[in-house]
């Protein structure tokens, strides 16, 4: 084979050579193509799917769109049952947002920390417990709460256990924390080095340098690690479930129990019939819930292009 190889001309081996270079781009683009597809087939047969099963409560059952998204009863079971899960959307959106307000100056902060102010044996000893975090299971963050974080609300009510809203918001701001912090340590990291010396170097100082040239310009990406977090914290299930009481009625106060779409999906998926109303208004839930990761997908990318603007 060798001798073979050797018995080519100059002229031959670099044919050879652009062949095999040409059919190593067509084998690439074809299998980068084809993970494409299956992204977006993955992403649009959920859709579908979801849609179909979601909108068969309203369809098939005769369940009320506006009575499904406006009544704060939910009973599935009574003789005339009730289906307004207008208190789950509601907790889903408080829990989420508290979360995130939480999460967001918490996180951003550290990542400005590591990357602007640490020494660099901090941001080495700081970065791995950060993506330690990240992989932590969601019932560990669930269990934690349930035997430290719920008793010691429960102290500061007069009634009843700790479980409550403000638990769900505390864990679930836990659980996004290294998210946040970890995506936005690396968009800082990314941003070129002449912002900060062209900054320096007109006489500003080092937060000045940090809230007026680095921040604006890493400010897209910061809203994505908000988003990642917010669409983790969104659709979590069991950490929020252990904790936030499962109540089915709209909470007063971030004391009282509350419940989300998620966390009443978990509970009564497993107890209801195939092909039944409340089965049906369960998957209406999940359709609700991921038009609501649209949305909030949407809000984010049109607030980072208007700041790209």
């Amino acid at each position: 084979m060798v001798q073979k190889i050797e018995k080519l001309s100059a002229k031959e081996r670099l044919i050879s050579s652009k062949h095999n270079r040409k059919m190593d781009e067509i084998r690439g683009r074809i299998l980068v193509a084809s993970c494409a597809f299956i992204m977006m087939a993955a992403a649009i047969s959920i859709t579908i799917f979801l849609g179909n099963k979601g909108l068969q409560s309203f369809l098939a059952n005769g369940v009320s769109p506006i009575e499904f998204l406006t009544s704060l009863d939910w009973n599935p079971t009574n003789e005339n049952p009730e289906y307004g899960a207008l208190p789950f959307i509601l907790g889903s959106f408080a829990v989420t947002l508290l979360a995130s307000l939480i999460a967001a100056p918490l996180g951003i902060g550290g990542a400005i920390f590591m990357t602007e102010i640490a020494p660099s044996w901090g941001r080495k000893v700081l970065q791995p417990v950060v993506e330690l975090l990240v992989g932590i299971p969601s019932v560990v963050y669930g269990f934690i709460g349930l035997t430290v974080l719920v008793p010691f609300i429960s102290q500061f009510k007069s009634s009843g256990s700790g479980h409550s809203l403000l638990a769900g918001t505390i864990v679930l701001a836990v659980m996004i924390l290294p998210t946040v912090t970890s995506i936005s340590t690396d968009a800082l990291m990314s941003l070129p080095k002449n912002l900060r010396e062209g900054s320096y170097a007109l006489g500003a100082t080092r937060w000045q340098t940090i809230r007026k040239v680095l921040i604006p310009a890493a400010l897209p990406s910061l809203l994505t690690a908000v988003v990642l977090g917010m669409a983790r914290a969104f659709g979590e299930a069991l950490a929020v479930q252990m904790v936030i009481g499962n109540s089915r009625n709209l909470f007063e106060s971030l004391l009282d129990p509350a419940g989300t779409l998620t966390t009443i999906i978990t509970l009564n998926m497993g107890h209801t019939t195939y092909g039944s109303v409340e089965n049906n208004t369960l998957w209406s839930m999940g359709l609700v819930l991921l038009i609501m990761s649209f949305l909030f997908i949407l809000l984010i990318r049109y607030l980072s292009s208007r700041r790209k603007l």
